[in-house]
């Protein structure tokens, strides 16, 4: 039990916990509509893209699960999206026994709150957000299923809770094969699932900011400036770009009128960022909006929220580094604030580890599949940045294949916190320096 004392460690060993419980669960007769087991890779995949709130799937989850796997599923999502020590923190508070150093350095660990925050009034943050925002997305969309959609009562209820947790935890999952392409021409439906999504992938920090600061702008810490610029950038990228390229697509926006096309083309430029649904056929994209949504999908959104990829702060830092070497100036830095060297470094080494991770992944199946470069790239990089999106090819892939997702999708859930965390807290420096060389570059 050594290696669980390190709080590094605990994560990881906390979430393949929970994939196996969900693996087990989700392997039951009573998990199928049908009451047959379900083979163990189905329920393997299902569970790690659940547990790390992807939403990529090999089986429809509407039709192939039963109300208990249904369930399950939302769970694990709902597990997956707080962050396991969140739960269990939440579990200790509610049992009555006190908050420990190691309690509190663990739950910042795990939501990359290494600052000042203390873990109990994160935790109280997390869970009143979570109860409002689930609460309100769901009595909306079950209203709105129940009158406009014909379906009972109980049907609209569940499907309203299922897809508010799901867009609240930036799962993606839904209990419609289609995901969100029925309702593309109802703004009741997509609006609170997209500002759902919206709000939690600008992470918990910047909504303490915002809880506690309000509109305060020149009081916010720099994360929350460079998480909601950098946010709002990559918004109205996705938005334009998908727009200009889709516009006059047939088998997208084209057939849409005017106002169907703006919503739809909001609606996809928010889901590539970390959600995972979708309102129009991803595999019908052009070439040059799958390369967008390839950015976009690596970019992910805000750190210590339930977003995936390298994070927006991340790539604001290299941003900032290269503008800073363009320009002449000695540091790197924003809103009159430079950042230390060890920040750059941990961006740079985040980003790294996750190209080379994606690239693998990529050469891997494309040299054991003769599927399109393009879409296994898409669904590398989906997986890893826990998105969820997909051409469709999911279900089309090898075995070995999919287990290589599967190890995308348990990595970009846990890897990037463990490894920001283990660069944040540091290693003991050397009581030396080597001599400085530099090397031509470039």
């Amino acid at each position: 039990m050594k290696m669980l004392r390190n709080p590094i460690r605990l994560v990881p060993s906390l979430f393949l916990l929970a994939i196996a419980i969900g693996t087990v669960l989700l392997s039951l007769p009573i998990a199928t509509a049908d009451g047959s087991r379900a083979p163990f890779l189905t329920a393997l995949f299902t569970s790690t893209s659940a547990v790390g709130v992807t939403g990529l799937v090999l089986v429809d989850t509407g039709t192939y699960w039963s109300a208990f796997g249904q369930a399950a599923i939302l769970l694990m999502f709902q597990i997956g999206g707080l962050g396991i020590m969140t739960a269990a923190t939440l579990f200790g508070l509610i049992a009555g026994r006190g908050f420990s150093l190691r309690d509190r350095i663990t739950t910042q660990v795990e939501r990359s709150q290494l600052e000042t925050g203390d873990a109990l009034s994160v935790l109280k943050l997390v869970f009143s957000i979570m109860i409002a925002v689930e609460a309100a997305v769901a009595v909306i969309l079950a209203v709105r299923m129940g009158a406009s959609y014909g379906m009972s009562a109980g049907t609209a209820l569940w499907n309203g809770v299922f897809h508010s947790a799901s867009a609240f935890n930036n799962a993606g999952f839904s209990t419609n094969a289609d995901s969100l392409m029925g309702y593309q021409s109802d703004p009741v439906i997509l609006m609170p699932v997209m500002l759902a999504v919206i709000l939690t992938a600008l992470g918990f920090p910047v909504m303490q900011d915002l809880r506690d600061k309000r509109l305060q702008w020149r009081r916010w810490s720099l994360h929350s400036k460079a998480t909601v610029y950098g946010t709002a950038a990559l918004l109205v990228l996705g938005f334009v770009a998908l727009l200009a390229m889709e516009w006059g697509n047939p088998a997208t926006l084209g057939p849409m009128g005017i106002g169907d096309k703006l919503l739809n083309a909001a609606f996809q430029s928010v889901m590539p960022r970390t959600a995972g649904f979708n309102s129009v056929d991803v595999g019908a994209f052009r070439d040059e909006t799958l390369l967008v949504s390839y950015l976009l999908m690596f970019i992910g959104g805000g750190s210590a929220g339930t977003a995936g990829g390298i994070k927006v702060t991340t790539f604001v830092v290299l941003f900032a580094i290269v503008l800073s070497e363009v320009l002449g100036r000695r540091d790197a830095g924003l809103f009159n604030r430079r950042f230390g060297k060890e920040v750059e470094r941990q961006a740079l080494t985040v980003t790294v580890l996750a190209a080379t991770l994606v690239f693998a992944a990529t050469t891997y199946i494309a040299s054991i599949t003769s599927l399109a470069l393009p879409d296994i790239l898409f669904e590398c990089i989906s997986a890893f940045s826990t998105v969820g999106l997909s051409t469709g090819i999911t279900a089309d892939l090898p075995p070995s294949a999919q287990v290589v997702i599967v190890l995308l999708m348990f990595i970009g859930r846990v890897g990037t916190i463990t490894v920001a965390t283990a660069l944040a807290v540091g290693r003991p420096s050397r009581p030396y320096r080597y001599p400085k060389e530099n090397l031509i570059v470039g």
